[in-house]
């Protein structure tokens, strides 16, 4: 199944392994979901998974963004010419339509209502 994972599910994982958003990273390394990117949402999370308030580790963040770009689709996609409260989250919505994947969140106000984009419960109890 292809998804999106939206970075704050990243920093979730990466904060309690033991979470909701854990076990999607643990589906994706375990190449039960396949991730779509585009470089706007790996440099998004690179960014943001390095910022110093959270304390990740270099290897710990290589490794993981190094997996998803090795089992993950990268694409390239056309603008969707749809307004958005906070423009930066606008290319996750991009990457999914354009893939046809899931979107997974933890920040659902921030896109439209559609059925394809969901929270990680959401998900989890729908898919697994």
């Amino acid at each position: 199944m292809l998804v999106v994972v939206d970075t704050n599910i990243l920093v979730s994982a990466l904060w309690s392994k033991n979470g909701a958003p854990a076990q999607i990273v643990a589906k994706v390394l375990q190449g039960e979901l396949i991730p779509c990117y585009d470089w706007r949402i790996m440099d998004e999370y690179r960014a943001v998974l390095q910022r110093p308030k959270f304390k990740f580790r270099p290897d710990e963040i290589n490794s993981l963004l190094d997996w998803f770009k090795a089992i993950g689709k990268s694409v390239i996609v056309p603008e969707i010419k749809i307004d958005f409260t906070d423009e930066a989250d606008k290319k996750f919505y991009e990457v999914a339509k354009f893939c046809n994947a899931k979107l997974i969140t933890g920040n659902l106000k921030h896109f439209p209502e559609e059925n394809f984009i969901m929270s990680v419960q959401d998900f989890l109890s729908l898919y697994f």
